[in-house]
């Protein structure tokens, strides 16, 4: 029997100085980093559909969307890739991450949904700046939307395949979409 390989912390200054020019991107939690696989083409779509939607919906706000590559500080010693971001930040600490979001989105899969729905959404609840949290399934239609009320608790709201019509409400930016427009061009599997 092998002996389990030991991991090597690296600081929090090491994972940031190395993600500038990194071909990999990896997220940082406690020391540990974990490399981001790649996206399916629906992931994708959904991405799109979303960040294009809230693009043209903050265009006059100082509030902005982003995909994919912009880190989000969920504490000092932890930092997740957000599948999409909004933040109003004027001055950001720094062009490679955000401390402030208002609406955090992942797009999960089989192999990541345990930690989108679990881990992750306990790390963003506890961000004061944190609204909403909404995870998007991409083999069927289905949003969840993790929403603090103002007494700071967390409701989850639920949008089903049932109804493509059906208004996914923003409430942090103030935008609807229909959930067909979410799935727009993503193709099901049978």
């Amino acid at each position: 029997m092998g002996l389990a390989k030991l991991k090597t912390k690296i600081s929090v200054e090491e994972y940031l100085a190395g993600e500038e020019n990194s071909p990999v991107k990896y997220e940082y939690v406690y020391g540990e980093v974990y490399a981001m696989a790649g996206t399916s083409d629906n992931h994708n779509r959904i991405v799109i559909n979303l960040t294009t939607s809230l693009s043209n919906r903050l265009r006059d706000s100082d509030c902005e969307p982003f995909a994919g590559d912009l880190k989000v500080r969920v504490s000092p010693h932890v930092y997740y890739y957000p599948d999409v971001l909004v933040s109003c930040e004027q001055n950001p600490e720094n062009p490679y991450f955000r401390n402030e979001p208002i609406l955090i989105v992942e797009v999960i899969s089989p192999s990541t949904q345990e930690i989108d729905r679990r881990e992750k959404l306990l790390f963003y609840q506890q961000m004061p700046s944190v609204q909403e949290y909404a995870v998007v399934e991409q083999q069927k239609m289905l949003v969840e939307i993790h929403r603090r009320q103002p007494d700071g608790r967390w409701i989850t709201y639920y949008f089903s395949h049932e109804n493509a019509d059906e208004e996914v409400e923003f409430q942090s930016v103030e935008m609807t979409m229909k959930l067909g427009e979410i799935y727009r061009r993503v193709r099901f599997e049978n």
